[in-house]
C-alpha cells in the first residue's frame, strides 16, 4: 500500500474514531482505561477542557524545564492519593529539556509510587546511545532518590521485534491488573512525549500504517522512516487515555509544526480536509493536553 493512501486512510478512520470516543465520556469502570481514577483537569488552574491544547509558551528552554517540573509536581499532587503513579516517557530531545525542571522538584514528589514505561523505545541494548532508557537514565532518572529500578521498564531485546512489544504489553497488563484482552485500556498518570520535524510523536510517523493501530497497546515497528528502524510504540487509544499528556518542544526546526498540532483546536483538527501530522492526533479524551514550547518554537503561532 502507497503511504500518501494510508495516511488518509487513517485520517479518515481517526477522525471518525476520535469523534466517538469524544462521546463516550459515560463509559464506566476499566474499559476504555478507566482504571478506578478521574482526570485531573479540575486540579490544576487554568487548564483547557480535555483534549484541547493549552499552549505554555518560554523565553529560553531553561524557563521551559522549570515550568515543566511546575506541572508535573501538580500532576503528582492531584494523584496524591493513588498507590501507583503511571508515566511514560519518549526520547529525542526530551530527556534533556525535562531534566532540570524535573530534578529542581524531585524532593516534593513521591517516587516510589513511580512506575516508568516508555512511550516509545528503539530496539537496541538498554546501553546503547540510541536507547530512551539510556537518555533518560543519564539524564534524570539515575540522579532522582526514590525511583526503584525495578518500576522503570525497558524492552526485551532477547525476542523479535514484535514479540518485544507484545511482551512490553503483558507488562503494562501486569502492572496495571488490566487485560487487553477483557476491552481495557490502561490509563497513565502522565504521558510526556517530543515531536520530531516531521510532526511525528513516539513512533508514530506520517502516513505509516501504524497509525491505524487501534487493538494493541503497544505496537513494533520494522521499517521506520527514522533510524533505528525496528522500534516499539505505544498507540493512540492509550495516548488518548492519560491523564495528562505533556509535549515538550523547543527550536526552530519546529516552528512550521506547531501551528500545525499545538494551533489546532479540536474543531479545527476535525475539520481538516488533509491528513493531519500525527502529534496533534494525541487528543486526551478526558485528562489534560499541555504543550510547552519556547519562543523559537512558537514563532508562527
Amino acid at each position: 500500500r502507497r503511504r500518501g493512501a494510508v495516511g488518509v486512510r487513517a485520517w479518515v478512520r481517526a477522525a471518525a474514531w476520535c469523534c466517538w470516543w469524544m462521546g463516550c465520556v459515560a463509559v464506566t469502570g476499566a474499559k476504555r482505561g478507566e482504571a478506578g481514577t478521574t482526570a485531573m483537569a479540575a486540579a490544576v488552574e487554568g487548564v483547557c477542557p480535555p483534549g484541547e491544547p493549552e499552549v505554555q509558551r518560554f523565553p529560553s528552554t531553561d524557563e521551559l524545564s522549570q515550568g515543566v517540573g511546575a506541572r508535573v509536581l501538580a500532576a503528582t499532587k492531584a494523584a496524591a492519593d493513588k498507590d501507583k503513579f503511571l508515566v511514560a516517557l519518549s526520547g529525542g530531545s526530551l530527556p534533556k529539556l525535562l531534566a532540570a525542571g524535573l530534578l529542581d522538584v524531585a524532593d516534593q514528589i513521591d517516587f516510589s509510587k513511580w512506575h516508568v514505561f516508555f512511550a516509545d523505545e528503539r530496539y537496541v541494548a538498554h546501553d546503547d546511545p540510541d536507547s530512551n532508557l539510556l537518555a533518560c537514565q543519564e539524564n534524570f532518572l539515575a540522579k532522582i532518590k526514590g525511583i526503584k529500578p525495578e518500576h522503570v521498564y525497558g524492552i526485551d531485546i532477547s525476542v523479535p521485534v514484535e514479540e518485544s512489544a507484545a511482551r512490553y504489553q503483558a507488562e503494562i497488563e501486569r502492572v496495571t491488573g488490566l487485560s487487553q484482552a477483557n476491552g481495557d485500556w490502561p490509563r497513565f498518570d502522565l504521558v510526556m512525549l517530543g515531536m520530531g520535524p516531521d510532526g511525528h510523536t513516539c513512533s508514530l510517523f506520517p502516513g505509516h500504517p501504524l497509525l491505524e493501530e487501534n487493538t494493541k497497546w503497544v505496537a513494533s515497528i520494522e521499517d521506520s522512516p527514522k533510524p533505528p528502524p525496528q522500534r516499539i510504540t505505544l498507540t493512540y487509544p492509550v495516548l488518548n487515555n492519560a491523564d495528562n499528556v505533556f509535549f515538550l518542544a523547543a527550536g526552530a526546526s519546529k516552528v512550521d509544526q506547531i501551528p500545525q498540532t499545538a494551533g489546532l483546536s479540536n474543531a479545527q483538527l476535525a475539520a481538516l480536509e488533509t491528513p493531519p501530522l500525527p502529534a496533534a492526533l494525541v487528543r486526551p479524551t478526558t485528562g489534560n493536553l499541555v504543550w510547552f514550547v519556547d519562543e523559537d518554537a512558537a514563532a508562527k503561532l
